[in-house]
């Protein structure tokens, strides 16, 4: 696809977002889906109120009447829209920074859209194919209140109340300023628990740390754990969809130890979870220990889901799917992220463990993994960069998989090399049980890439 990526479309705003394109990819969404009415929402950024205009101008330009539902987390807009058959245009670059911003779209039950519908999208923007109206035919706009509280209600209802209460757990939350700030404290506080904030106002300029939830910007949070006594701390990014943690010593617990604890607590023999391709051996041997399959995927949200559908469809159960990242899926919840679902089934599991974090997550901390970036400016020096791994993955000894950039199994490590879908960046991702070979891995592939430009 040219225009969407791996979770949707992202760019600098006002330079590759603009509103014209947003308007564009409205009204190929509107008419793609036929609907008589579309939801438009956003994160915090400062450029979400003008795109999301731009959105709701072109939706009712095909003829939409429009529910706009103002700032949301993501996981809110997938409860209103699988609660009301409804779809929506959902502006938000997710974790990237706030110049950034971008538009996903979210189907009528609630789930991100298959690559198949995304690509019929793509090409009537393209095209320029839309079904306009004339003016007796245009959409109206109802401003919908109380979204938020709903999704928050339905969430609190989805997980086990009292236990987690039971437990006396203070946690402390780092919405990053962004549209988790209007829902995880709430969540937290009436699932029983005492809450502590840090960045925890609505602030598209994200004053007190970048968007993304990984160790460096978890500097305030780790501080606040560690010098309030509280059991944990959760972090998300801008749009709410990934949760991060902290143990309690302030130590930021890796997004693949997590994700391989939640996965161990929910996997049963015959089970299956999806994955992508950078998927840590933790989870490998969580699948093996449980007699469960392990699909992997291109990497992005769109591709998880659509491999966990089609697994759906062929009787086969997927109780839990994602990525390292902090982006975990429970399917019989909902086939979307939620962080503050994520967090909420981490603190069951911390509440039946008894145990501090550090312990809980234990197991599952054998391997060291390492994630490097090489920035490009243009496509051309993309495509020398990339010709410059395919060199190198060539004079390899391992078989690379190419399911999604060149992946290079070791038996006791792997690396991968691959183009990000949301940045100008090729990523760079290698593991294993010795730091210093992860390290050197992920460095040897960074030099390689970096020849080619």
């Amino acid at each position: 696809m040219e225009l969407f990526g791996s979770s949707g479309i992202r760019g600098v705003a006002l330079r590759y977002l603009t509103p014209e394109l947003v308007l564009d990819i409205a009204k190929a969404a509107g008419t793609t889906w036929g609907a008589d009415r579309v939801a438009v929402a956003r994160d915090t950024r400062t450029t979400g109120e003008l795109f999301a205009n731009a959105a709701a101008s072109g939706l009712a330009a095909v003829g939409c009447d429009v529910d706009r539902l103002g700032v949301a987390p993501t996981p809110a807009v997938g409860h209103y829209c699988e609660s009301t058959g409804v779809p929506c245009v959902l502006v938000t670059a997710s974790h990237n920074p706030p110049e950034f911003n971008g538009i996903k779209l979210v189907g009528d039950d609630g789930v991100e859209l298959s690559v198949d519908v995304l690509e019929r999208i793509e090409r009537r923007v393209l095209d320029d194919d839309y079904d306009h109206t004339d003016w007796r035919g245009a959409g109206t706009t109802t401003r919908v209140e109380g979204v938020v509280d709903d999704y928050a209600d339905q969430l609190i209802d989805a997980v086990d109340r009292d236990g987690i209460a039971d437990a006396g757990l203070t946690v402390a939350v780092d919405p990053g300023h962004g549209a988790a700030s209007v829902s995880s404290p709430r969540i937290y506080r009436e699932l029983g628990c005492e809450v502590l904030t840090v960045n925890a106002t609505p602030d598209g300029h994200f004053p007190g740390r970048e968007s993304e939830p990984v160790p460096e910007n978890l500097t305030a949070l780790s501080r606040l754990v560690a010098t309030s006594d509280a059991d944990v701390g959760i972090a998300h990014d801008g749009d709410a969809d990934r949760a991060v943690f902290v143990d309690e010593t302030g130590s930021v617990v890796d997004g693949d130890t997590s994700f391989a604890a939640l996965a161990d607590d929910a996997l049963k023999p015959g089970d299956a979870v999806v994955s992508a391709v950078n998927v840590s051996q933790r989870l490998v041997d969580v699948c093996a220990d449980n007699d469960a399959d392990l699909e992997l995927t291109p990497i992005g949200a769109t591709n998880i889901i659509t491999r966990t559908r089609e697994l759906y469809a062929e009787d086969v159960h997927v109780p839990i799917a994602g990525e390292g990242n902090g982006g975990v899926f429970f399917p019989p919840y909902r086939l979307s992220r939620d962080g503050a679902y994520i967090g909420a089934k981490f603190l069951e599991l911390l509440a039946a463990a008894d145990e501090p974090v550090s312990e809980v997550v234990a197991p599952y901390t054998d391997y060291h993994f390492v994630r490097i970036n090489a920035e490009y400016d243009d496509a051309d020096e993309r495509e020398e960069m990339l010709s410059a791994a395919r060199a190198y993955v060539e004079t390899s000894a391992a078989t690379p998989n190419t399911t999604d950039g060149y992946r290079l199994d070791y038996g006791d490590a792997w690396v991968l090399v691959r183009p990000s879908g949301t940045e100008p960046k090729i990523r760079i991702y290698a593991e294993s049980a010795d730091a210093d070979r992860a390290e050197r891995l992920a460095e040897e592939m960074r030099q390689a890439v970096e020849s080619g430009r």
